[in-house]
């Protein structure tokens, strides 16, 4: 994996679980907010963090993050603020920006700003519960476009087995299978077969990540139900 660098804009809930998890994935990570607090209480989990003003266009320069691979906008409080400091990063020349987003206006507006990805969490997680509710087996969802969507559950009882040649899950359902995650021996960590061949089986214990239209994986979740 390549070692990236990147600058966390807003330490709340959101930006401060987006900095822990990329430090410790082993990147670098520059945290920046205007509450002390925050500051202090993230500065043991990323390489650096910093307490300032991000829409201060000085104060965001001499921090040093003009260098960085990523910024992530986390400021979804103040959406005027939140606009500013993507157009000052816009200016330093980053590469890669991504933005937090409270409503669609905001999102619209980011997206007009030229940021690279816009994140709703709120919404994303509503998506995921809901997912869950409909068919509670399922263990992540990702949605991919309005349309399609990759889910992750556990092999039905049906699938253990039977090949994936057998189970024809393209042909039935119009779904691809693009990953197998399979328990191994205590203490191991699991094994993920990626893109799985035609004669591979599926296994009791195996978790599927499934990649199709919403359309037909509502069709595989209403055959499973019966």
């Amino acid at each position: 994996m390549t070692k990236r660098s990147y600058a966390v804009i807003g330490l709340g809930r959101f930006g401060s679980a987006i900095a822990t998890t990329l430090t410790e994935l082993g990147h670098e990570v520059i945290g920046l907010d205007s509450d002390q607090e925050r500051v202090e209480r993230l500065s043991d989990f990323v390489t650096q963090a910093v307490q300032l003003d991000a829409t201060d266009e000085k104060a965001l320069r001499a921090s040093g993050i003009e260098d960085v691979d990523v910024a992530i906008v986390s400021i979804g409080e103040r959406i005027d603020s939140s606009l500013l400091v993507v157009m000052l990063v816009k200016e330093l020349g980053i590469p890669t920006i991504l933005a937090k987003a409270t409503t669609a206006l905001h999102g619209r507006i980011l997206e007009k700003l030229g940021v690279s990805r816009v994140i709703f969490p709120e919404r994303d997680m509503a998506i995921r519960v809901a997912h869950s509710l409909v068919l509670p087996n399922i263990l992540d969802y990702i949605e991919l476009s309005r349309d399609f969507s990759i889910v992750e559950m556990p092999a039905p009882q049906a699938f253990i087995g039977k090949t994936l040649r057998e189970l024809a899950l393209r042909t039935t359902f119009g779904l691809t299978l693009i990953a197998i995650k399979r328990a191994t021996r205590p203490g191991e960590a699991e094994a993920t077969l990626v893109a799985p061949l035609a004669d591979d089986r599926i296994e009791a214990g195996d978790v599927l990540s499934l990649l199709g239209s919403n359309e037909r994986l509502s069709e595989l979740y209403a055959t499973l139900g019966k």
